[in-house]
């Protein structure tokens, strides 16, 4: 067993939000990506869309979720899909931090984990 840590006290700004990157992870071959993000009070992601496929899991806090224009809200234990192209952003209205892990997806990253996957038997 192998345990990567989230470490609160260097945690990087990318889109808007205070994130750190856990996957790609040598000891994981997976077909994904992902990273725990911060939205502290007050304060938004950076709208934005991507190429990939992305879920968000609510960890902590509640916030709302924006994509393409529709606004919903966003709280502990929910799971929201943002399909590629799509224009998002997470919005912290609270008093306590907005905690959610990402993960995000496409073709490559599938074919790089099969040709890997496939590399190992």
């Amino acid at each position: 067993m192998e345990i990567r840590n989230l470490d609160r006290n260097n945690l990087l700004a990318e889109y808007g939000a205070l994130t750190q990157r856990l996957l790609p992870w040598d000891a994981v071959n997976a077909p994904f990506e992902g990273s725990w993000a911060v939205i502290e009070p007050g304060t938004a992601s950076t709208p934005h869309s991507h190429h990939e496929h992305e879920i968000f899991i609510a960890t902590a806090g509640s916030a709302v979720i924006e994509c393409d224009g529709e606004r919903r809200a966003f709280t502990v234990g929910d799971v929201a899909f943002m399909p590629p192209g799509s224009v998002h952003t997470v919005i912290n209205e609270g008093d306590v931090d907005f905690v959610f892990y990402s993960v995000w997806w496409d073709v490559e990253m599938t074919q790089r984990f099969a040709a890997r996957h496939e590399m190992a038997s």
